[in-house]
């Protein structure tokens, strides 16, 4: 836990908050944190800073803290990714909060399968659980926003379009197409089909919408190892 994030709901009285649930036991077995000792405290969504252990016991830890710098800024990405099996998909939630990214879309496609729409991994709560552990790992308090969309072709034909607005909108998919374009950090729009990659009618459909194909070169990555490849290169 490299920054230890708390809510408006943890807040005390002259700036102090007040900790009883995992955060306490983190704070009693991994760091092994004594009065006195200063830690580095964000509050989700808000500003970061320190906080000073005032108190700690078994039941409660009290921390008196000093919010005086921003979070990092996000990269100007919104993600749009083909809903992939759960438990790729809990790795990918921590790596999008993790990376900085600002905007994920998750979306249907004829290779995603149908249960996948029934895991609880997609229940609010637990999305915001894995953006929370990638936010402490990364010193970040902003939680990326996300968007599920179950059916494909209204969302390209009735949101993408929109979502695209003046951004580059590119689709990375297997085939004899461009690399990334090496034009810095700029407002992207960025599409990652499933396993196996979208059928021809899908990426038909997302090139009429505007999005331009790309390679990631000979070598077809599994899902997670194509996302953290592209948003590796467009934080640069």
């Amino acid at each position: 836990m490299n920054l230890l994030l708390f809510t408006e709901q943890d807040r005390l009285e002259n700036n102090r908050i007040r900790l009883t649930d995992y955060r306490l036991q983190h704070l009693h077995a991994v760091i092994e944190a004594n009065e006195g000792d200063s830690l580095r405290v964000g509050e989700i969504n808000g500003r970061m800073g320190h906080g000073e252990l005032v108190r700690i016991s078994r039941e409660e830890a009290i921390l008196e803290v000093n919010l005086d710098r921003n979070p990092p800024p996000k990269l100007p990405l919104t993600l749009v990714l083909a809903l992939p099996r759960p438990k790729m998909l809990r790795r990918i939630l921590r790596m999008v909060a993790e990376m900085g990214v600002a905007e994920l879309h998750l979306i249907n496609s004829y290779r995603v399968e149908k249960s996948y729409w029934q895991s609880p991994v997609l229940d609010h709560q637990v999305i915001e659980d894995y953006f929370l552990q990638g936010l402490s790992q990364s010193r970040d308090t902003v939680l990326p926003d996300v968007y599920t969309h179950s059916r494909f072709k209204p969302f390209v034909e009735d949101h993408l379009a929109d979502l695209i607005g003046d951004k580059r909108a590119l689709l990375a998919h297997p085939g004899e197409y461009p690399g990334l374009p090496q034009e810095g950090v700029i407002p992207t729009l960025l599409v990652i089909g499933p396993e196996g990659g979208f059928i021809p009618y899908e990426v038909d459909k997302l090139q009429q919408a505007g999005c331009d194909p790309i390679s990631l070169g000979p070598r077809i990555l599994r899902v997670e190892n194509a996302v953290s490849s592209l948003i590796a290169r467009m934080s640069h």
